[in-house]
């Protein structure tokens, strides 16, 4: 028996490399992520404010995740839209008879 990838064939989490988050972003969000992260780039001048590149980078590693599991946009739009009854309850498959 062989394991299955949990994520989705021919994705690779980014981590906290920038060049690997945009390179991973859909295209529609990639300008959101570069004027942020030029920004936090800018404010890490000052050494105080250092840590929210780190923030950043992990918030748009996360993104990067979601925005390229199947189903994620179908599921913004059922949301946007209201339509609750297409939500269930996800149960990862090993993880049934466990929940």
């Amino acid at each position: 028996m062989s394991a299955q990838p949990v994520d989705p064939v021919g994705f690779r989490d980014p981590g906290e490399d920038p060049a690997a988050i945009f390179e991973a972003l859909p295209p529609p969000h990639r300008a959101r992520f570069r004027a942020e992260y030029d920004e936090a780039l800018e404010a890490a001048h000052d050494l105080a404010r250092f840590k929210q590149v780190q923030t950043l980078l992990r918030q748009w590693r996360l993104r990067v995740i979601a925005y390229n599991r199947p189903g994620y946009e179908e599921a913004v739009q059922d949301a946007l839209q209201e339509r609750a009854e297409m939500f269930t309850r996800y149960t990862p498959p090993e993880w049934e008879g466990r929940v």
